[in-house]
């Protein structure tokens, strides 16, 4: 068994030692810590002893009684002990998520900027793990709960990791590290009964958020469609603080990161995102691993903003204020470099749940600056994560950096490295373990002339509050602004001191008195007659969600339900069905039944039938981004359902791409019946599409479905057939002239 065990630590060394790139090299550094459940491995104790029945407890007993279990069963006792102590403290806050692996390749240098070879060297492929996260619940709350996502980012570089630990939305509620412990007080279910979980719609949040002026722009943001993302794949990722790049020169240049995903910026809708918590509470992270699973990687572009040191007050807010973003008419995004997630973990606890991320973990060539958040943060990760893990936890495989690791620190509970040797100190006189010297790569601190006197307060323009809250909000679509409107009536209708309500009123006079007077209107607030503060009237490009639609129209990876029973239209579905995996999308077919359902004309003792994915009463529209229905006998049965009939009104509800063919027509009419929408009719041979809502009664437009969508699907606003138009709304992610034009508040859902 040594020789066994031996001989394959030899493999796997040498395995690290021939990598042929840095692509594997976390995969192969794992591989030493991964074992194979199915492998044709005998079950052992911890202690490695062969165990020859793990299901039942050692006791007396004879043929017609079983008598006392013995303590001695050291076997029983180690399976419960370990049982017990499964648990470690979860995170205080970023408790419930998901994440995954992938690759950082770099497309352009940035060596102008930074000497940091992650940013420099284009010859590199970095692995990666991203962790994703809400912020307020437990790790039992649901995903698709309206709050701030974390976006976190190990990079595992040659030179160590560097990790970028930002959010969804690029500024926080807080200037300053210390004020921290009271916002998660004031967000988290409040103190006296532990309600609610995973919201901020209480009282305390509120009250906190008006007490902080500072905390206004970072509301707004909250209050927006920012806070129900559709899915991890199809949400922004911001360093959110400032750091400095420094270059082979040694000058300092100020930074923020950046992630924009492929997919473009997508969201949820609010009745969209409370159903999916109750009906699919896993939906993100499933969502997450089914698109890699389906190899329908998701791929964000890397992009940094830079400010040359001399340039710091050349703008009116301070840019090291957490609370601020840098406009990008301001401060452009310089985009250099693509990640892709493209593996997912191997076992949650080990991976997922002990990965720890740290601001202060950062590479030669990037360094802090004097935001105050970053300050603090930097402290307060290590200090939490050796709450959690242990002071070893960057021991664990998946914290563990891919190159050399070697210092003077020892000893502490869970140690895992054996280092030989007599010292453990330096300077000493074997000259064992030397710094690095910053020629040869060694970190250093570039030189900063730092003067001021000691005080606890902030710079003068940390002081300002208001306006890009107001900016923030004038930049945003009309949908958009309708969906603040109404994310604040919900939130404030769930607080029950008049004093917290009605101070939010107020408050929003200061960004736009419009919005303070339907809000008040809503909640129960005096309706304010003058604006505290005058909006300023102006925009800044890529604020808007609507800003970051895909550069290219695609519904690569999106779930597309298509609806059948007995006696459905073959041809619509068998090409709609060839057209959508063609387009890298996935079909889904939900069935009256998950037994075999028969098209039109099929005979059970001559078919097999189709086998739904599954039956409508298992699954929600909520779960998909569109719904397409064939025509067909079938339809007399589908019309009968009422959950049928609910499904195509809630994807209306939702905003959400409908297609119909030939007596499909008729079902969808039906369902929306209180909507003024235009359908194709038997007469004619078009295609009709109204509001996102496609239809057509003649099912040659699939007859050439499977040959036009084999390799490249071109998906056009211009589109004449069914499938380009259903496509192309697809692409567009929901249809949001069907609420500004009140379309959907006719439609019970």
């Amino acid at each position: 068994m040594a020789t066994a065990i031996a001989g394959g630590l030899h493999k796997a060394q040498e395995v690290v030692k021939s990598a042929s790139s840095s692509k594997g090299k976390k995969l192969v550094d794992l591989e030493r810590d991964t074992n194979d459940v199915h492998a044709k491995t005998p079950f052992t104790t911890d202690h490695g002893v062969s165990v020859s029945n793990t299901d039942n407890w050692l006791k007396v007993v004879d043929d017609n009684r079983s008598g006392p279990s013995l303590l001695e069963d050291q076997i029983a006792r180690e399976k419960i002990h370990r049982f017990d102590h499964e648990r470690i403290p979860e995170r205080v806050v970023h408790a419930r998520g998901t994440g995954a692996f992938g690759n950082f390749v770099l497309k352009k240098s940035a060596e102008d900027v930074t000497t940091a070879g992650v940013l420099t060297d284009t010859t590199r492929n970095t692995p990666v793990f991203a962790r994703f996260s809400t912020v307020q619940g437990s790790k039992g709350s649901a995903d698709t709960v309206r709050d701030v996502r974390g976006f976190a980012v190990k990079f595992y570089t040659d030179e160590g990791n560097w990790d970028i630990v930002g959010n969804n939305i690029p500024v926080f509620f807080i200037q300053e590290s210390i004020k921290f412990p009271d916002f998660v007080h004031a967000v988290k279910p409040e103190p006296h009964n532990e309600i609610p979980q995973g919201q901020s719609a209480h009282n305390n949040f509120w009250d906190f958020e008006y007490l902080h002026p500072e905390a206004t722009h970072m509301a707004m943001w909250v209050v927006s469609d920012r806070a129900i993302p559709r899915s991890y794949r199809m949400m922004q990722g911001f360093g959110v603080n400032t750091f400095i790049l420094v270059n082979g020169q040694g000058k300092r240049h100020f930074a923020k990161f950046h992630w924009i995903p492929r997919l473009g910026v997508h969201s949820l809708v609010w009745d969209e995102a409370l159903k999916l918590a109750g009906e699919d509470p896993d939906f993100h992270r499933k969502d997450l691993m089914d698109a890699i699973h389906h190899k329908a990687y998701p791929r964000w572009d890397f992009g940094i903003q830079v400010i040359p040191e001399e340039r710091q007050d050349d703008f009116e807010f301070d840019i090291l204020d957490s609370t601020k973003i840098w406009p990008e008419d301001l401060v452009p995004v310089r985009v250099i470099g693509e990640l892709e997630l493209n593996r997912n973990v191997d076992e949650f606890f080990t991976q997922t749940e002990q990965v720890a991320f740290c601001t202060s973990h950062i590479v030669p060539g990037i360094e802090f600056s004097d935001d105050p958040l970053l300050q603090g943060r930097n402290f307060s990760y290590f200090d939490t994560q050796i709450s959690r893990l242990g002071v070893n936890w960057e021991e664990l495989p998946i914290n563990r950096p891919i190159c050399p690791v070697l210092n003077h620190n020892r000893d502490g509970a869970m140690r895992h490295k054996i280092t030989r040797g007599t010292v453990n100190y330096w300077p000493n006189r074997f000259d064992a373990c030397p710094p690095t010297s910053v020629e040869d790569g060694g970190f250093a601190s570039a030189r900063q002339k730092v003067s001021g006197r000691k005080d606890r307060t902030l710079s003068v323009k940390f002081r300002e509050h208001h306006n890009q809250a107001q900016l923030f909000y004038n930049s945003l679509s009309d949908h958009e602004k309708l969906h603040v409107t109404k994310a604040l009536g919900f939130e404030l209708d769930h607080c029950d001191d008049p004093v917290v309500y009605t101070h939010m009123a107020e408050r929003l006079t200061e960004i736009d008195l419009q919005l303070a007077q339907r809000v008040a209107e809503m909640v129960g607030a005096p309706t304010p007659q003058t604006a505290r503060r005058t909006n300023h009237g102006r925009k800044a490009p890529r604020v808007s969600q609507m800003d970051f639609m895909p550069k290219t129209p695609t519904v690569e990876s999106r779930r597309v339900a298509i609806i059948i029973g007995d006696g459905y239209d073959p041809v619509a579905f068998t090409g709609m069905v060839d057209a959508i995996k063609a387009a890298g999308a996935l079909p889904l077919i939900i069935g009256t039944k998950r037994q075999p359902v028969y098209a039109e004309g099929e005979e059970k003792s001559t078919s097999k039938g189709v086998i739904p994915d599954h039956q409508y009463d298992g699954q929600r529209s909520t779960m998909f981004d569109a719904t397409f229905i064939p025509g067909g006998p079938h339809i007399k049965t589908l019309a009968q359902n009422g959950q049928i009939r609910h499904w195509i009104a809630e994807t209306f509800g939702h905003l959400k791409t409908i297609g119909a063919t030939g007596e499909a027509v008729d079902l969808v009419r039906q369902a929306l019946n209180e909507v003024p929408l235009r359908y194709a009719s038997s007469d004619d041979d078009g295609v009709v599409e109204s509001y996102g809502v496609i239809t057509c009664t003649r099912h040659h437009h699939f007859s050439l479905a499977k040959t036009s969508f084999t390799k490249e699907v071109n998906i056009l606003k211009d589109a004449t057939d069914f499938i380009g138009k259903f496509f192309y709304q697809i692409s567009q992610h929901r249809n949001y002239k069907r609420e500004l034009d009140g379309l959907v508040t006719g439609v019970a859902f």
